[in-house]
């Protein structure tokens, strides 16, 4: 009795990882599910329900002000951090640049293993699509899921780091990449891809099996060919509503995040993207609702069949998609409990949906918007603004193209009822005036979405941005607190009435739930894109924060990006921990660094050079090194490069691919004369502009 009672405790008392624990918990549905298990923090939105609420109230608004710095941890070889860590039994794991995954162990502060997927190496012609930043990973019994940019779903033993499977989720020879985390259910794991821009692209998402890699369904958001046949009568009632040959564009829809696990009905439900290209004049001539661009789908989680759908912008045609948020909640409307879902897409309506059935609820605006006027509950279609469609060739709309609400994620706190939006306020210029769009035909790796765009600049204060508090019942805002500029992090929120979100100024700031009152904030010296997390160990409650600054905003922003000062190379990527009463201290950051755009009055700028390199930057610079050469972080700006004023070593770099290994592609859709107009292009814009604070 005594030797089997001994054997017992040394089978529980040490994991893999040398961590004392009383069980190892299985990450499976069941676990996924757990709304009140708050030490581990298990998917993207902690559970399936995607509602980013912990019932953990160690920390609260009463006491928060003590938080410390419990820990930290330099991530030398990371730039963009964008993902949301997972916790599993003491062990964090997350993804950094370029889907190289790391596993840390949260007692110790030690790295455990790290995989690098070698997606540069895989990239082949889509490393000049691809950015380096991933929302994040997947957990499941025993196993980390990392999608990578180069269109690789991976499987990973968790307690080595050692690769277990992958399989290749699109064709090599399509522009197309992955950006978004994985989720995982009933054994699956599903994944969906981007790239709408950079040529003809169909949508999809495709589940696999879990332990095997094995292809289990796939659903096509926008129908093919039809003399090619159709997969089955969803895509046959799609097509009825496309008009001309969009085929050829490929339509698009592609889901590059939001998708949800429901349980309860055994449904998958997807967010999908704007069309290929953007404008509808392009791709769909005739009109048309498009389905299913920028709608939530409904799949049956087995078998990948249609359900239902609801469409939030039926025709779209200014990059409002439907990747956001899809939050499951249940809520009390009317007196009446309704199975809920609560979705904030870039069109600026918040909307409320029965999950059930996918009848719509309500639909009330969140921001600015003068896209549409309303959205008729009969119906469940937006009242349009006349000439909001630029039929004239132009028109400035609210919201542009980055939305009120983009993939930064917003959560659901069931004590207070409220849900938290991170929320832009920002028009767009919406022209197809340079381009005949009958004339338009799709690009191959080259980024047009069939309107004007990165060929100029906007002022710093083209935008600005919120932290608002909504009520789905009532659809109304009930408070909202100014940020810093308009890219900010996602949100947290607990059962200690406490909402945390990091900042582009690099703050991390905790607010009272309830109020939105101020309770504490943090500078941690660079910005912040990742969404926080917290998760218990040995008793204690911490908040954990990526620190790196990363993301779309951080790429085609500009001056709105740049103004805070983050630029290239010029800060560490860390993550850091808090606890209450936490004493560590973080190592000193670099302080902001503003480019400097060289003069070079030696170099003679050709109008017409100039002119032809800014078509030529658009398609094939200006998504990492931003609009007329203004870089907000996510690469160099090119206006304060020598290496512009270098031929010999601008050739390498861009034809040989001398940087390759650093993220900068070789490019085979460029020639010389391109080469030598963008140069021109870009001498011109160092003489229009200064960022020199």
């Amino acid at each position: 009795m005594k030797h089997s009672l001994q054997a017992a405790v040394a089978a529980l008392a040490i994991t893999g990882f040398g961590a004392v624990a009383t069980a190892e918990t299985v990450v499976d549905d069941k676990a996924l599910n757990a709304l009140d298990q708050g030490g581990n923090w298990l998917g993207y939105g902690r559970t399936s329900a995607e509602q980013r609420y912990s019932p953990l109230d160690q920390i609260t608004a009463a006491n928060v002000a003590k938080l410390g710095v419990a820990w930290s941890l330099d991530l030398p070889t990371d730039r963009s951090l964008t993902a949301t860590p997972l916790v599993v039994d003491g062990v964090m794991y997350f993804n950094g640049s370029y889907n190289v995954v790391h596993a840390v162990d949260v007692r110790t502060h030690q790295k455990l293993w790290t995989y690098d997927p070698k997606s540069i190496e895989h990239a082949g012609d889509r490393a000049t699509i691809m950015w380096d930043w991933n929302r994040g990973i997947a957990f499941w019994k025993g196993h980390v899921y990392v999608a990578t940019v180069d269109g690789r779903l991976i499987s990973v033993d968790a307690k080595t780091g050692k690769e277990v499977w992958s399989v290749e989720t699109i064709d090599p020879k399509n522009p197309l990449f992955i950006s978004g985390a994985p989720r995982v259910f009933r054994d699956k794991v599903l994944i969906g891809n981007g790239g709408t821009e950079w040529g003809p692209a169909r949508g999809y998402v495709t589940a696999y099996d879990a332990a095997t890699g094995k292809q289990a369904w796939r659903f096509y958001t926008v129908p093919g060919n039809p003399a090619d046949g159709f997969e089955d009568e969803t895509q046959a009632m799609a097509a009825k509503t496309w008009t001309g040959e969009w085929w050829k564009h490929g339509g698009g829809g592609t889901v590059w995040h939001g998708m949800t696990y429901d349980a309860e009905f055994n449904r998958v439900y997807i967010g999908t993207g704007n069309g290929s290209p953007w404008n509808q004049k392009m791709r769909s001539p005739g009109g048309g609702d498009n389905l299913f661009l920028c709608s939530v789908v409904a799949l049956d989680a087995d078998t990948g069949k249609y359900v239902w759908h609801y469409q939030t912008t039926p025709g779209e045609t200014w990059d409002y998609n439907s990747n956001m948020d899809i939050v499951l909640a249940d809520l009390k409307i009317d007196g009446k409990p309704v199975k809920a879902m609560l979705h904030a897409p870039k069109n600026g309506f918040f909307y409320v949906i029965d999950r059930s059935t996918g009848k719509l609820i309500s639909a009330e605006k969140f921001g600015k918007v003068d896209w549409a006027e309303y959205v008729d509950l009969k119906t469940g279609r937006p009242l349009e603004r006349k000439g909001a469609r630029y039929e004239d060739g132009e028109e400035l709309v609210w919201p542009g193209p980055f939305g009120v609400h983009n993939w930064p994620a917003m959560s659901f706190n069931p004590d207070t009822g409220l849900v938290y939006i991170p929320s832009i306020e920002m028009a767009g210029m919406f022209s197809d005036k340079y381009t005949k769009p009958k004339a338009w035909e799709s690009p191959t790796f080259k980024f047009d979405p069939g309107v004007d765009f990165l060929r100029e600049d906007g002022p710093a204060d083209w935008g600005a941005s919120f932290l608002r508090a909504w009520d789905p019942i009532k659809q109304k805002k009930i408070w909202e607190v100014p940020l810093p500029g308009v890219w900010n992090a996602g949100t947290l929120t607990t059962r200690g009435n406490l909402v945390m979100q990091g900042r582009a100024d690099g703050v991390l700031a905790a607010y009272a739930a309830d109020s939105g009152k101020v309770l504490w904030e943090a500078p941690l010296g660079l910005g912040i894109s990742a969404p926080p997390i917290t998760y218990e160990v040995d008793g204690k409650q911490y908040i954990a924060q990526l620190v790196g600054w990363g993301g779309s905003m951080t790429a085609t922003g500009g001056s709105m990006a740049a103004q805070h000062g983050w630029a290239y190379g010029a800060q560490p990527r860390r993550l850091v921990v808090f606890a209450l009463d936490g004493k560590a201290t973080l190592p000193p950051m670099p302080g902001k660094a503003f480019a400097k755009p060289l003069q070079a009055p030696e170099f003679t700028v050709y109008p017409e050079l100039a002119e032809r390199g800014s078509h030529v930057w658009s398609q094939s610079c200006g998504m990492c090194h931003g609009p007329a050469g203004t870089a907000g972080g996510n690469a160099p700006d090119l206006r304060a490069s020598p290496v512009l004023l270098d031929e010999k070593a601008l050739h390498a770099i861009v034809f040989d691919g001398a940087l390759k290994a650093r993220g900068m592609p070789q490019f085979k859709n460029i020639n010389k004369d391109d080469l030598e107009a963008v140069r021109h292009f870009i001498r011109r814009e160092a003489r229009k502009q200064n960022l020199t604070p």
